[in-house]
């Protein structure tokens, strides 16, 4: 006869104590996850107001501050903390809207050269992908699926598209659905062409801040036939938090003629099909000259 294992037994107190280590490193990521996106919209925010916010003793703030430091996402001066919107996480939606305006526009172009009559594609919370929106009237009908805010206030009422909402819960920073219900829309669905777009590009892999996101792509990513990247030149030189995929799974990968030689040349290693949006110089210019650059 098998032996039972008192809850006491070693190991017993084993498996309980790997299970409260998971349960904490969960919580510990979730609550610097929120601490990024609260600091994010105030801009600034005291480390003694954090700590009451999330109710947490000083030097527990203090240690998410100091992880979260030195991955370059927040800056610490003299009891405040200060995002620092380049880096690790995603601005707000307007400022992103308004970042290497050409370069989108010119991905948006190719990457409206790829969809067909008749199919279902994907869009997330990309304003690359917002870009996309002035295209698919000449692609009717199309199914469009996505958890993007504001690409459902574009396309809501249009009848040529099919507009199929993800729902869950909503995030106002991404201006975003997330969450189970999220994943739960995602896994009954089927499309033809997921046109993803990230945050940053670290070596082969993609990379998101914002971990309920980054689970809500990589569903969408099972969801759809074909896989597109679609990301500009600035995004090669930014890092953020969570990894949603490498460069190898996607089918085609668009970029901007603006991106570095040497990251096109990294690019190319992954054995995936690249294709280049040209951005005139002209368009490159005025984007510099406005501060528009990533």
């Amino acid at each position: 006869m098998k032996e039972l294992l008192h809850p006491l037994q070693p190991d017993n107190a084993e498996s309980i104590a790997a299970a409260a280590q998971k349960i904490h490193a969960l919580t510990l990521t979730a609550r610097q996850d929120a601490i990024v996106e609260d600091v994010m919209s105030a801009g600034t925010m005291r480390i003694e107001d954090l700590a009451d916010r999330f109710n947490v003793s000083r030097m527990t703030i203090h240690r998410d501050i100091e992880t979260l430091e030195a991955k370059a996402v927040l800056r610490r001066s003299r009891g405040s903390v200060t995002a620092i919107a380049s880096s690790l996480f995603e601005a707000s939606i307007e400022y992103r809207n308004r970042q290497n305006r050409d370069e989108k526009d010119a991905i948006a172009a190719v990457a409206a050269d790829l969809i067909e009559p008749g199919e279902a594609i994907i869009l997330d919370d990309s304003t690359t992908g917002l870009r996309l929106v002035p295209y698919l009237s000449e692609r009717e009908p199309l199914t469009v699926i996505t958890n993007f805010g504001r690409m459902q206030r574009e396309l809501e009422g249009r009848r040529g598209i099919n507009l199929i909402s993800t729902g869950g819960e909503y995030s106002t920073v991404c201006d975003a659905y997330r969450g189970a219900l999220t994943l739960r829309a995602l896994q009954g669905l089927a499309a033809d062409t997921y046109f993803l777009s990230a945050a940053a590009v670290t070596g082969d892999v993609c990379y998101h801040p914002h971990q309920d996101i980054v689970l809500a792509k990589q569903a969408m990513l099972q969801a759809a036939h074909r896989k597109i990247l679609i990301v500009d030149h600035s995004k090669f030189s930014r890092r953020a938090l969570h990894a949603i995929a490498p460069i190898s799974e996607f089918d085609i990968v668009i970029v901007d003629s603006n991106i570095d030689p040497a990251d096109l040349r990294r690019l190319r290693q992954s054995n995936v099909d690249v294709r280049i949006a040209q951005v005139s110089q002209v368009d490159a210019d005025e984007t510099s000259k406005h501060g528009l650059s990533a």
